[in-house]
């Protein structure tokens, strides 16, 4: 996410002596320099501190050496989607990458959307025990809790 700031120049004083123009930016019709200030983009997904646990057990007794957990969706199930889960080798180009409690998750680019504010937890009930996706964008889930229906996040303009 970028903010856009405006900042009056004045021709001559400060930094922008002998140019209207600062290093960061352009000036507009009014004589203000926009400066494109960034911040941390929010994380697509976060984990409880019982999922981080949990994923950290279950990657710490793998034979094999593995960067983190991929997380996307797929097309799938009565309700229309499923999450998905699995260890992740490498990073693909576009996966956007989500460190939290010291877990690597890298989230598919086509399911990125579906999944902004979705907060993964780790519960463990008296016969059961699972990884429950709690997202904001889901509509709709099927009785068994399998395959969900996620309306993709609208991204203001």
């Amino acid at each position: 996410m970028v903010i856009v700031g405006l900042v009056p120049t004045i021709p001559g004083v400060g930094r922008d002596a002998g140019d209207a123009r600062n290093k960061s930016g352009h000036d507009d019709a009014l004589g203000y320099t926009r400066n494109i200030m960034s911040r941390p983009r929010p994380k697509v997904v976060t984990l409880t501190d019982a999922a981080a646990a949990r994923m950290t057990e279950i990657m710490e007794n793998t034979d094999e050496a593995y960067i983190g957990v991929k997380i996307g969706v797929k097309n799938g199930g009565c309700a229309g989607m499923e999450y998905t889960m699995d260890y992740a080798t490498e990073a693909a180009p576009l996966d956007e990458v989500v460190e939290e409690n010291g877990i690597r998750i890298l989230i598919d680019p086509k399911a990125i959307l579906f999944l902004i504010g979705t907060r993964i937890d780790f519960v463990v009930e008296k016969l059961s025990q699972r990884f429950v996706f709690n997202n904001p964008n889901q509509t709709d889930a099927c009785g068994c809790g399998e395959s969900v229906t996620i309306v993709p996040q609208k991204m203001d303009a």
